[in-house]
């Protein structure tokens, strides 16, 4: 039998089970339409609690929080001791039946066994996931725990779900030294737990330190200086500034949190000092307290500071008071908290079978419904499977250093950064980031220099390039990366934060070239609506393609939608339906369909065909009422750039698709555009697919 839900529970407090509730419901997500998240008890401090506020926001659930909770824990405890257990069982019962008629599937998260009394003498989330029906997921913490404690605990938890008479879905030691890590991993412990699998997740102190935007809710403080992104920051220490600067300085480290009164002008000034001298740690912020603001001179000073990313708090509190108010701020995962999410991703996806895990939850479903999450989802999990190589060359752009961060500890790809080393991670240190794990080079400096002037000066020398010109060319990071793909040194590349789109395909036309067979190179656009994806073509090169151009796109788009799991039905966009219209763009349209059913009779395309017969079935009835295509379209093949620009923004506008691209398709090897106004999601996707389009790609690489 097909399983509909699953129990996650720990023990005890901060074992980590929200990174594991997390990771399940991407999994999930990623597969199905509508997920349930439930917590049959919460605190009793509030009617909601962070775990539902932050599920339902960030994975966009629609539940209503009153919808995602039982009973509170003085609630619980009142009817126990009033002998009215199965009263709680009852409702909760009553509660998940109902989510089980509206979702798919239910995410359920007990409240750890410590919150309640300690005169309560059973796991009373093993009776309720009973009672649920569901598979139970039990989670230990590892921290400060030797092996053979940790190994006793999940013998006895084991056995203690075998007696509750629940399935035992999987276990999950969390929070794990790297040394008792991997003695677990080499104990083979799965075979004597019926075979519930075991998933050892290691320590990692960031998820356990707050931010400087958990500091300023939990304090109540002003943001005066520096931007929202910036309180992003992870505060890995805080430090008093009661000395003079020049003796303070020595005691800066990586990540401190700097908390002065609000007069130490002194202080602040040294401060902003070490954010911008390579001979200093970065800061993660600064906190002035006694509710003084900077002197006029100070905020002068801050005004005429470009790219000052180091947040600047202020509180009323009294230096000391504020300092142990910093110190009891608890560590949460918020949906703002984007470093903290992929970290957190990148450690489940690194350590825990997935496919493993999909195979025991087994939810294949018959929806069709492909909602953006699932796609995004999928991408990222297909880039994971077969890690490629992505150079990214606009290393100076924040939105790219933020975007790399993201990608390497989501463990998406390999990303090769250009610039010089020194400065994109002391650019990167100073905007909180940690980008150390990607390969940098510089190719100024980089011994594939010559090579690659070489190779760029053979294949054009013909064209009259000289071996000048050819070593100005690779010097710029377009052309380098351009050749690091060519050559294999990278499986694609993505550009166009800073570069124009120009600027991307030239060196791709001249270096790359297309595929064989294919005359132009074009892109499309994943228009990711509420519950399917469309593919639009071509949005962002080709302004007025004639019919054998326009045939080209379509096929190529049909490629490449197949590529990501879209069943190619293409519609030939036309103001006309038919044989309703004619004129000379509609003839150009009907040309391009006839190419088309020629050169690749196993396409099912229609067209001429106006954009309403195509998406609407209603519509299509009407107008083309024998058509495969018409009201089932997956792929918009617009007439000219002019309608196919405008018309995906204004889609993306009204319904509030995702638009994921340009996607750039026709060339040999994978090199994808962004737009300038592009936001670091949309680089983080473009990197999932141009790794994807680098798994199809047979070319040898060095």
């Amino acid at each position: 039998m097909k399983t509909k839900s699953l129990y996650i529970s720990s023990l005890e407090s901060s074992a980590g089970s929200l990174i594991v509730a997390m990771g399940i419901m991407e999994l999930l997500k990623g597969r199905l339409g509508k997920v349930a998240f439930f917590r049959p008890v919460i605190a009793n401090d509030c009617k909601t609690d962070k775990d539902i506020d932050f599920m339902l926001e960030h994975y966009s659930l629609g539940m209503e929080c009153k919808d995602a909770y039982g009973f509170t824990v003085h609630e619980v405890e009142s009817l126990i001791a009033e002998n009215k257990f199965n009263e709680v069982l009852e409702s909760l019962i009553e509660k998940f039946k109902v989510l089980e008629s509206q979702y798919d599937f239910i995410l359920v998260e007990g409240l750890n066994q410590s919150n309640f009394s300690s005169t309560l003498d059973f796991n009373i989330n093993l009776a309720i996931a009973k009672n649920l029906s569901s598979p139970f997921i039990s989670i230990h913490k590892g921290k400060n725990k030797e092996v053979k404690e940790i190994i006793d605990e999940i013998h006895i938890e084991a056995e203690a779900i075998k007696s509750a008479g629940c399935q035992h879905f999987a276990t999950f030691v969390n929070r794990l030294s790297e040394s008792g890590r991997e003695e677990l991993k080499e104990l083979s412990l799965t075979d004597s737990l019926q075979n519930a699998p075991i998933y050892f997740l290691p320590e990692v102190p960031e998820l356990d330190t707050p931010t400087v935007a958990e500091i300023k809710k939990n304090l109540g403080c002003m943001h005066i200086f520096g931007e929202e992104k910036d309180l992003r920051r992870v505060v890995k220490q805080s430090k008093i500034a009661a000395m003079k600067l020049e003796n303070f300085l020595e005691y800066i480290q990586e990540g401190d949190l700097i908390i002065t009164p609000g007069d130490r002008s002194d202080i602040i000034a040294g401060c902003l000092g070490t954010v911008f001298s390579k001979n200093y740690p970065n800061i993660s912020g600064i906190l002035l307290t006694g509710g003084i603001l900077p002197h006029k001179s100070i905020n002068k000073l801050f005004a005429g500071i470009n790219d000052f990313s180091v947040p600047i708090l202020s509180v009323d509190a009294g230096t000391y008071t504020a300092a142990m108010q910093v110190a009891s701020v608890p560590a949460t995962i918020t949906p703002q908290s984007v470093r903290k999410i992929a970290l957190a991703m990148g450690i489940f996806s690194a350590n825990v079978n997935i496919k493993e895990i999909e195979n025991r939850i087994n939810t294949e479903s018959s929806s069709s419904v492909v909602t953006p999450i699932m796609f995004e989802y999928a991408l990222f999990q297909r880039a994971r499977n077969d890690r490629k190589r992505i150079v990214l060359p606009e290393s100076s752009d924040e939105r790219i250093l933020r975007a790399a961060e993201i990608l390497l500890r989501r463990d998406v790809a390999d990303i090769i950064l250009l610039g010089n080393a020194e400065a994109v991670l002391s650019k990167s240190s100073s905007l909180g980031l940690d980008v150390s794990k990607a390969t940098i080079i510089d190719p100024q400096t980089s011994p594939l220099m010559e090579e690659f002037v070489n190779s760029f000066f053979e294949m054009r020398k013909a064209k009259g390039l000289t071996l000048e010109i050819a070593r100005d060319s690779m010097v710029l990071t377009s052309y380098f990366g351009t050749m690091m793909v060519y050559l294999g040194y990278a499986d694609g590349m993505v550009s166009g934060a800073i570069h124009t789109t120009q600027e991307t395909i030239r060196p791709a036309l001249q270096i790359i070239k297309t595929n064989p067979g294919i005359s132009i190179v074009s892109s499309l656009f994943f228009m990711c609506l509420d519950t399917r994806v469309l593919v639009y073509g071509d949005c962002a090169v080709n302004q007025d393609p004639n019919a054998q151009e326009l045939a080209q796109i379509a096929i190529s788009s049909a490629d490449t939608a197949r590529m990501f799991g879209i069943e190619p039905k293409i519609a030939m966009l036309s103001y006309s339906t038919g044989d309703s219209g004619k004129g000379e763009e509609v003839e150009k349209v009907r040309l391009a369909t006839k190419i088309v059913k020629e050169l690749r009779p196993d396409l099912m395309v229609e067209g001429p065909i106006q954009y309403d017969a195509a998406v609407d079935p209603e519509v299509a009835i009407t107008k083309l009422p024998n058509s495969k295509v018409a009201g089932q379209a997956t792929i918009f093949i617009f007439p000219d750039l002019n309608t196919g620009n405008n018309t995906y923004k204004a889609v993306q506008r009204s319904s509030g698709a995702v638009a994921i691209g340009p996607v750039l398709q026709g060339l040999r090897k994978p090199v994808n555009d962004l737009s300038r106004g592009c936001l670091v999601a949309d680089i983080v996707n473009t990197v999932a697919i141009t790794a994807i389009q680098a798994q199809t790609n047979n070319g040898e690489n060095k």
